[in-house]
């Protein structure tokens, strides 16, 4: 494949993986303003089929949904190399993170350029929000969806089944009627599901050397053990980072102080991975505040659980973190996207997707409200004003300008920066 035509494409995706804050729901806003409005690499229609796509899967779904946009582009090459040129700058600051940290003080990460990129994450999804209801929302069922799972995402969104079970029944209810969406087309080619087995395979492969490396206390026990447990949270975390991060708490801080694990790990000269808890909180509170995936965190644990050693094992620690979390990401929408799009045509799994775009948007809705209960808006302070203004100026320079993605990053940047001589 000659990749020469693809490169704006890619220096797209390079400035959006240095500019692209908020998360997940954020950063769909952004793409839908770079690669749909701006570039026009995909329809308004094809990014929420891939955003709805993405939410049934477990691992990075903001990743997952680029990824995506890249295979239309380019096919699988492209995809992975779309993959990698997003998840590289994060995953790079988040190691060098691992490094710095016992070096600097925690006060100084507390730097008041992010001052305001929350309030702008928010305006972002605002926007995207607006945006995928114009889309998706068009009759009562749809909305009464909407409203449904916007309350229950609200009330359980730390809950990772929350996100898949509302998915499926979203598409169940807009099954219940067919006049909607009759059958149509051809039936489906047959599916081949032997792709699967590469990612099973590697999920149970590392989860034996994880054991036998304890039982048998290898000499090189922790980069398997630490292999197994990212590769096994990039498998099975559904509901993006604020689900992840719970779930690498209680494997790395919490569950080495229990009374079990330190009795199974008596007598071995290599111990279980543990991570303090004030530099757990570190690593988590700085990803939030930079660009690019919540996953990146990987790369951050990876270093953090090598860094008692030299620098080339914590090296080593931050590309195991970082491949171990994106790998299965990358093999779950790789290898079921082609067998989606086989799937739609049948009738039931497309009347489905009325029910999973509501939801989807739905998801949205409530997340705006998640993400402000932490923004002070009418606390009658400077930083109040300035947060209103900031949230509610992103999205009218969004929907009413064409001003960049990137260039409304670099001025809440600079809002955040000359604030403090206010």
């Amino acid at each position: 494949m000659v990749l020469v035509r693809h490169i704006p494409f890619l220096k797209a995706v390079f400035l959006h993986s240095l500019t692209g804050f908020g998360g997940p729901q954020g950063h769909f806003g952004m793409m839908l303003k770079t690669f749909v409005d701006e570039r026009k690499d995909v329809s308004k229609e094809e990014l929420m089929d891939y955003n709805s796509f993405c939410q049934l899967l477990p691992g990075a779904s903001s990743t997952q949904v680029l990824t995506l946009i890249g295979y239309k582009r380019g096919g699988a090459p492209l995809a992975i190399l779309t993959l990698l040129i997003w998840i590289l700058p994060a995953s790079l600051l988040m190691g060098a993170l691992s490094f710095l940290l016992r070096r600097i003080s925690e006060q100084s990460m507390q730097v008041t350029l992010f001052r305001f990129i929350q309030p702008m994450a928010v305006g972002f999804l605002i926007y995207a929000s607006l945006k995928s209801y114009s889309l998706a929302i068009h009759n009562t069922i749809t909305r009464s969806i909407l409203i449904v799972s916007a309350i229950a995402t609200f009330v359980l969104f730390k809950m990772p089944w929350i996100f898949p079970l509302l998915i499926v029944l979203g598409g169940a209810v807009t099954n219940i009627s067919d006049k909607r969406i009759p059958q149509k087309g051809q039936a489906p080619k047959k599916i081949k599901w032997g792709n699967l087995w590469v990612w099973a395979i590697l999920f149970l492969v590392l989860g034996v050397l994880s054991e036998l490396a304890r039982k048998n206390d290898w000499q090189y026990r922790r980069p398997i053990n630490l292999a197994e447990n990212t590769y096994r949270f990039g498998s099975l975390v559904f509901g993006g980072g604020q689900v992840l991060i719970p779930m690498m708490y209680e494997q790395f801080v919490e569950r080495p102080t229990s009374e079990t694990v330190i009795k199974k790990n008596q007598n071995k000269k290599e111990n279980v991975i543990a991570i303090k808890k004030d530099e757990f909180y570190t690593g988590a509170g700085v990803v939030r505040a930079i660009p690019g995936p919540v996953f990146s965190i990987g790369s951050f644990m990876g270093g953090m659980a090598m860094s008692d050693r030299s620098s080339a094992w914590q090296v080593l620690g931050c590309i195991i973190g970082t491949v171990g979390i994106f790998l299965p990401s990358a093999l779950f929408v790789l290898f079921f996207f082609p067998i989606w799009n086989n799937l739609k045509k049948y009738a039931v799994v497309y009347r489905s997707l009325e029910g999973i775009n509501a939801v989807a948007v739905g998801i949205m809705f409530a997340s705006i409200l998640y993400m402000s209960k932490d923004i002070a808006f009418f606390s009658n302070t400077l930083d109040s004003y300035i947060n209103i203004i900031v949230m509610v100026g992103t999205w009218l320079l969004l929907q009413y300008s064409k001003v960049a993605s990137p260039a409304i990053v670099a001025l809440t940047l600079s809002i955040g920066t000359f604030s403090t001589f206010l």
